[in-house]
C-alpha cells in the first residue's frame, strides 16, 4: 500500500511529533509512505524534514504562497500524480481544502483526513461550507480524540459514520540519571524546592496567565515553592511582568525555548496544563511517561487522557482558584503525588503505546482500501 501524507508545517508542534512517531511506524508495518510538506516562504518546515529524512521517510516541499493559493490543488496535483498512491491522508485546514482537492484532480483512489485539533475558526460560517464541501472527498476523517469527533460530527456536520476515534501515542522514554540536578542548578531552583512544571508555548490558547495567578495563590501556603515555565511565545513580557506585579517574580523562571523539553519533566514534582482548550495535549502523554503527577484543564481531549484522581487532577479552564487548590494539595502530600504520577506512567502503556496508535490507522487505510476493491 501507499500513502502520502500532507500537512502544512511551521516548526514541530503537536501534530508534526504525531506525524514523526505515525509515519515510521506505518513504514515499519509495510506501508510505502512519503509526505507532501506545504511550506511558507519562510522555510520554516525545514526542522520538521531534517526530521523525517532521519527516520527514513521521503518528504517533498510544496511552497504555499498565503492561505488563498489557487494553484496549489495544481501543485499537489503534480506531485500525486507522479507518486501514484493508494491514498492520501491530509492533517490541518490547508491541506483538507487543497490537498483533498488535488487528490481528486489525480484520480488518487482513496483520502482520509486527520483532526488535530477543534480550534475556534473552524465555527466559522465560510470556512464550515468549504470544509464540508472538502469532506465530500474524504472516504474517513480521523479524530484524535472522541471529544474531537463529537466536535467533527456537531459543528462541522461530517457524516458519524466516516468518523473514527485513534488517540495519539508516545513511548515512555529514559531520562538522564542527573537530568534534576542539572537543570535545578542551571535554573537556580534548590534542590529540594517543591517545583511547579509548565511546557509548552507562550500563547493565549495555553492559559499560562492563569498559572501565574494560581501559582502567586499557592506561594501564601507553600512559601519555598517555584514554577519553571519551559517554552516562548509572544505573551512572555506580560507573563514576566505578570509574575512580578504578582509578588512571585523572584520565583517563577522562564527558561525559554528547550530543545527536547520532555527530558526535563522529572525536575518537577507536578506538571500543569491549564489549556483554555486543546487539539490531543501530547504534554499529558510526555508528563505520563515522566511519572509525574499533572493537573489539567477539562477541556478537548484532556479529561481522556487525566484519570482523576489516579493520575492527576482536572480543573475547569480560566479558574485560577481552583487550579491553585489542585497543586497545593499535591505539593502537600509528595507520597500521594509520586504515586499519581507512577499511575500516569503504567496508563501511558496500557492506553497509549504508539504500536496501538499505529495499527488503529493502519485498520482505517486497510477498510477504505477493501471497501474500495470490493
Amino acid at each position: 500500500m501507499r500513502a502520502v501524507h500532507i500537512s502544512k508545517v511551521k516548526g514541530i508542534a503537536g501534530s508534526e511529533q504525531h506525524l514523526l512517531m505515525l509515519l515510521p511506524g506505518l513504514a515499519a508495518h509495510g506501508v510505502e509512505v512519503s509526505m507532501l510538506v506545504l511550506e511558507e516562504a519562510d522555510g520554516s518546515a525545514g526542522e520538521f524534514c531534517e526530521a523525517l529524512a532521519e527516520r527514513g521517510i521521503p518528504a517533498r516541499r510544496v511552497p504555499i504562497r498565503g492561505h488563498l493559493d489557487p494553484a496549489l490543488p495544481g501543485r499537489l496535483a503534480a506531485e500525486l500524480r507522479a507518486a501514484r498512491p493508494d491514498l492520501v491522508h491530509t492533517h490541518l485546514l490547508h491541506a483538507d481544502l487543497y490537498g483533498l482537492l488535488a487528490a481528486q484532480r489525480a484520480g488518487v483512489p482513496h483520502a482520509i483526513s486527520s483532526r488535530h485539533n477543534d480550534n475556534p475558526f473552524r465555527r466559522n460560517p465560510v470556512l464550515k461550507l468549504a470544509n464540508r464541501l472538502a469532506m465530500r472527498r474524504a472516504d474517513r476523517v480521523i479524530a484524535i480524540s472522541h471529544a474531537l469527533a463529537d466536535f467533527v460530527r456537531r459543528v462541522e456536520s461530517i457524516e458519524p459514520g466516516k468518523v473514527v476515534t485513534v488517540h495519539y501515542g508516545l513511548e515512555p522514554r529514559e531520562y538522564p540519571p542527573d537530568v534534576c540536578e542539572t537543570a535545578r542548578a542551571a535554573w537556580g531552583i534548590a534542590p529540594d524546592a517543591p517545583l511547579i512544571g509548565y511546557f509548552g508555548r507562550l500563547i493565549e490558547q495555553k492559559g499560562v496567565d492563569v498559572l501565574i495567578e494560581a501559582f502567586a495563590r499557592v506561594r501564601r501556603e507553600h512559601g519555598r515553592a517555584r514554577l519553571v515555565i519551559v517554552g516562548d511565545g509572544d505573551l512572555r513580557p506580560a507573563l514576566e511582568e505578570q509574575a512580578r506585579v504578582a509578588g512571585v517574580g523572584d520565583a517563577v523562571h522562564f527558561a525559554g525555548w528547550v530543545a527536547d523539553a520532555a527530558r526535563l519533566m522529572p525536575t518537577c514534582d507536578v506538571i500543569a496544563m491549564p489549556s483554555r482548550w486543546e487539539g490531543f495535549g501530547l504534554v499529558a502523554l510526555e508528563a505520563m511517561s515522566a511519572a509525574r503527577p499533572l493537573v489539567a484543564s477539562r477541556v478537548s481531549a484532556l479529561p481522556e487522557i487525566v484519570d482523576d484522581p489516579a493520575t492527576g487532577r482536572l480543573v475547569p479552564p480560566d479558574d485560577a482558584g481552583a487550579l491553585a487548590a489542585a497543586l497545593g494539595d499535591l505539593l502537600a502530600d509528595p507520597a500521594r503525588a509520586a504515586a499519581m504520577g507512577r499511575a500516569g506512567r503504567e496508563r501511558l502503556v496500557q492506553a497509549f503505546a504508539v504500536d496501538t496508535m499505529v495499527q488503529a490507522t493502519l485498520d482505517v487505510y486497510r477498510s477504505v482500501v477493501t471497501a474500495g476493491r470490493g
